[in-house]
């Protein structure tokens, strides 16, 4: 396990009934689960590579390799469905951690690199890994999660507007020609955690 107690741990890997009644669990991720988080977001996110050019795909899936190898997260949480892994989501400390960003100033935990396996799409695992990031961030003392999202993700946008994030307009940016617009999450008054 990277990074928690015995006791969260645990706590992480209590099972969840999906949206179809197969049992979900939420755990952190193990040290041999690194191919298996690399081929979850390649095929996650390989929705996007028609919409990119050539060459921001290649530098958004080296970016993913990146943050799959590198420590800097608070967890790299994964899901199971029924034993097989389907689905994963990444929780930072704040935006120096997440993006490199000190400047930007967000000082709550950050959720990244959300994906779910097509077969999964569906089933309540982006909630589910969503819920328990929130979670996590509250444990740790925060008051806010938050994460970054464009245009091009309409659909997760929609599922985070249902699960109660707002915009954080304070919070974007621009890379290249895209804005990066930020949502936040209220984890005192969320509906997400009750």
């Amino acid at each position: 396990m990277m990074g928690k107690t015995e006791a969260q741990s645990t706590e992480k890997q209590q099972p969840n009934p999906s949206n179809d009644g197969r049992e979900l669990i939420i755990r952190e991720a193990a040290a041999d689960d690194v191919r298996l988080l690399e081929a979850i977001l390649f095929e996650a996110y390989s929705q996007y590579e028609q919409e990119l050019p050539q060459d921001v795909w290649l530098a958004y899936k080296a970016s993913i390799v990146e943050a799959i190898n590198k420590s800097s997260t608070i967890a790299k949480l994964v899901a199971e469905l029924d034993g097989e892994v389907v689905g994963s989501v990444f929780v930072y400390a704040s935006s120096e951690t997440a993006y490199g960003n000190a400047e930007l100033g967000i000082h709550s935990p950050i959720i990244r690199l959300l994906g779910v396996t097509g077969k999964a799409r569906g089933r309540g695992v982006a909630t589910e890994l969503i819920r328990a990031s929130a979670k996590l961030a509250r444990e740790q003392g925060a008051d806010t999660l938050y994460l970054h999202s464009s245009d091009m993700m309409g659909e997760a946008i929609r599922l985070y507007e249902r699960l109660g994030f707002e915009r954080a307009h304070d919070k974007e940016f621009t890379t290249g020609q895209t804005l990066v617009k930020s949502y936040r999450l209220q984890l005192a008054d969320t509906t997400l955690l009750q």
